[in-house]
């Protein structure tokens, strides 16, 4: 019998509470279950009013991983919704987790949550602006890192803050709350910055996509800027061996080279020690117009 639960009101069915989902620690749904639940207070401020993604892996990351958009079958009638235009279907909805029910639902169905840059209130125009950092081996975290530092420094100088987080898996992610602009303009400001990057990091800094050209390098992703690109969110669970989570960290951190390596276990700490790092992202007192 799968059992029921109550949260903030909400009756909700939590299924195979003891599967193993992330086989080199044995970590069972159950565990990822209450690690959303002690991290809510974290993660909602970045998922509320965005129409979210699902990389779903309900049998791990040795099964089935599939994305989806669309609510899924038997999607509680609570959980909110919300139109997201499409160029192939007008009238398409998405999920949008606004709350503690809705966040332990989607949590049980075994998922990465992926989110735009922009709200459900304004489509297509964001508030935040990404860079993917994603070495190309032998390049690795380290290389990351002094390319992260490099792009702090140029975006201060066009009077922008950036805060930053592990991927989750071997890269950073650089995130600069912003004004709330066009994607395009978002998209081709960020394209210009990784240019740049190439230019002033040659040996280290690639800004197109073709795997042929990282080997050895980072490559400086702009395009998740795009209205209908998405984004790992901070927190969320990677569908890894290991429970990998995408943490924020310190420019501290960064700069001195320690280990940025953070799973399940070790998120309650960090927030304990330094609170949502990321919360900047979240107030719009701290938006900056792009140059």
């Amino acid at each position: 019998m799968t059992p029921i639960t109550e949260v903030a009101g909400r009756r909700l069915p939590l299924s195979n509470l003891d599967k193993v989902i992330h086989p080199a620690t044995g970590t069972a749904k159950g565990e990822i279950l209450h690690y959303y639940a002690i991290t809510a207070d974290a993660l909602l401020p970045h998922l509320r009013n965005r129409p979210v993604s699902f990389l779903r892996y309900p049998d791990g990351p040795g099964g089935q991983l599939f994305f989806t958009k669309n609510p899924p079958p038997g999607t509680p009638s609570w959980v909110r919704t919300a139109p997201v235009p499409h160029s192939d279907d007008p009238g398409a909805r998405q999920i949008v987790v606004d709350d503690l029910p809705s966040l332990m639902w989607a949590a049980n169905l075994v998922v990465e949550f992926h989110t735009p840059q922009w709200t459900a209130d304004a489509p297509g125009v964001a508030d935040r602006m990404v860079f993917d950092l994603d070495p190309g081996a032998p390049a690795g975290i380290a290389e990351c890192r002094t390319v992260a530092l490099w792009l702090r420094e140029r975006l201060a100088a066009d009077g922008l803050g950036a805060y930053a987080k592990t991927s989750g898996s071997k890269g950073l992610h650089v995130l600069v709350p912003i004004e709330p602009t066009p994607s395009g303009e978002v998209s081709a400001y960020a394209r210009g910055l990784a240019v740049e990057g190439e230019a002033a990091l040659p040996r280290l800094v690639v800004h197109r996509m073709p795997r042929a050209l990282r080997p050895g390098k980072v490559f400086v992703d702009h395009s998740q800027n795009a209205a209908a690109k998405t984004t790992a969110a901070p927190y969320t669970l990677r569908a890894r061996a290991r429970p990998t989570v995408s943490t924020p960290v310190t420019w501290e951190e960064i700069a001195e080279g320690r280990d940025l390596a953070f799973e399940l276990g070790d998120i309650a700490a960090r927030l304990d020690r330094h609170g949502d790092l990321l919360a900047p992202l979240t107030d719009p007192a701290r938006a900056r117009p792009l140059p």
